[in-house]
């Protein structure tokens, strides 16, 4: 099995779309909607991915004051518990991120072919 990070690992793109002034959506922010959407927690989600509790509620407010209504919306905690769960905006936002990510790689993959195969040996630890 080959490491997804490794020096056979394929070429992946990593799709930052800026919008002027509005904001930035990027592979972190999606993959923290993606495992809010599953986890059903902003916490649980910052924690997968290394990210402080801190850190992922700025983003979740960053993302929610970037789109017309909220992409998440959290229950504060309490004896039952908070969560936080994707708005419909919030899924649609993150459906059509990674329906641009995969038409750009579709789209890109002889660019990308070809830049590899320019590519040099890259020693152990570099």
């Amino acid at each position: 099995m080959t490491d997804a990070t490794g020096p056979d690992a394929p070429p992946r793109l990593h799709i930052r779309i800026t919008f002027g002034g509005a904001g930035m959506l990027g592979p972190g922010k999606a993959d923290l909607l993606e495992r809010i959407g599953r986890t059903g927690s902003i916490a649980a989600a910052g924690r997968e991915m290394g990210m402080s509790y801190k850190r992922a509620w700025e983003l979740v407010g960053t993302l929610n004051a970037m789109f017309r209504a909220p992409v998440v919306e959290s229950t504060r905690g309490g004896p039952g518990g908070g969560g936080a769960v994707l708005t419909d905006t919030g899924r649609q936002v993150l459906a059509l991120y990674r329906s641009f990510e995969r038409a750009s790689a579709e789209g890109g993959a002889r660019q990308l072919a070809a830049l590899s195969a320019l590519l040099g040996d890259v020693p152990a630890g570099k």
